[in-house]
């Protein structure tokens, strides 16, 4: 993936910060992954009263993915309103694995304007893989 193609998947991202919903962390927060296909699908942080019910805007993108179909993301765009970029809470970084250990991951901060990019596999060494005998189509 070219820098060009990283601003352009952080402007998709950008779209979509003002849909995120964070009444009580303020932390506001948007994804775009990027499929071999071509493809592109947002996801929002969606917080709950109850903590443990939210969700990242990381997984929320995973999610609208796979519902179209699609299971190989190759680089994803985590926005954010902070003042400097944030990788994705272990959690996220678990799901990413599942369909990209390898995946690249470029994190923004529209407050900053900071940018930072890695792979999945440099922040995330030994995720838990379990595969199945049974080949998905």
């Amino acid at each position: 993936m070219q820098k060009m193609e990283y601003k352009f998947l952080i402007d998709e991202a950008k779209k979509h910060l003002r849909y995120s919903y964070a009444p009580y962390s303020n932390i506001h927060v948007a994804a775009a992954i990027l499929t071999d296909q071509g493809s592109i699908y947002y996801g929002v942080n969606v917080e709950n009263s109850s903590y443990g019910l939210t969700i990242c805007a990381e997984r929320s993108a995973v999610a609208s993915m796979v519902s179209n179909g699609e299971r190989k993301p190759i680089a994803i765009a985590i926005v954010t309103d902070l003042e400097h970029p944030i990788p994705p809470c272990g959690a996220c970084r678990q799901v990413l694995a599942e369909f990209n250990p390898e995946i690249t991951i470029v994190m923004h901060s529209v407050k900053s304007g900071e940018t930072s990019v890695v792979k999945l596999s440099d922040i995330f060494k030994n995720p838990f893989l379990l595969r199945s005998t049974k080949k998905e189509d």
